[in-house]
């Protein structure tokens, strides 16, 4: 009898633990983007400290010399890849194009089921990489840097809040959703320090506040 009772107490706490999943996924949004996870704030600080400050340089960028949305694997592309893995229930055709799905955007907080709704951005766009020394960079390293997806680098996220962050650094645009400006910052930042980029002073300071409220 002992044995009957306890197994029975344990269905039930199953089956509330269940009723609880439940709820917090109608509740919650329909799916959450999978940006990599990025560095800590502490070592985000540490990364921010040994970043060469300097003046930002557009001449002759074009987005054309960072080669983007390559082939990854089969008939998939970047685009395509990040959208299966940042929505729910993403189906894709032959031809690797999402055809069903569901997206959540971390920067607005809106959810979508049309692909075509959303951009993959770039979270540190390429002109500003461009502005702080990838014009330096070879085409191969521009490709991989504008392809990355194993930094915090690229994110499916609301198409026309990605054409108003533009080639924005946190200095002048961040996203609405004030609880992911902490990741947005990290990320930023480790994508940064990976590919020994500079920051200007206004990055710097935005950066640097940011950060210390994380």
């Amino acid at each position: 009898m002992p044995k009957f009772y306890a197994r029975r107490r344990l269905s039930i706490l199953a089956a509330f633990t269940g009723l609880i999943a439940s709820v917090g996924l109608f509740n919650g949004p329909t799916a959450s983007a999978a940006l990599p996870t990025p560095v800590s704030a502490a070592t985000a600080r540490t990364y921010l400290a040994s970043l060469t400050v300097a003046t930002e340089d557009r001449t002759g960028y074009n987005r054309d010399l960072f080669p983007h949305w390559i082939t990854q694997s089969g008939t998939c592309n970047t685009r395509e890849v990040v959208l299966k893995r940042d929505g729910t229930n993403v189906v894709q055709d032959s031809a690797c194009a999402a055809t069903s799905g569901s997206w959540y955007s971390v920067y607005d907080g809106a959810t979508w089921t049309a692909a075509s709704d959303l951009d993959i951005d770039h979270l540190v766009p390429l002109a500003e990489a461009w502005d702080s020394g990838a014009d330096a960079w070879t085409t191969a390293r521009r490709q991989s840097f504008a392809n990355d997806l194993t930094r915090p680098q690229l994110i499916a996220v609301t198409d026309n809040v990605n054409q108003a962050k533009g080639d924005q650094d946190p200095a002048t645009w961040m996203p609405s959703v004030s609880s992911y400006r902490c990741t947005y910052v990290r990320a930023w930042v480790q994508v940064k320090y990976y590919y020994d980029l500079t920051v200007d002073s206004a990055e710097k300071s935005a950066l640097t506040g940011y950060l210390n409220n994380c």
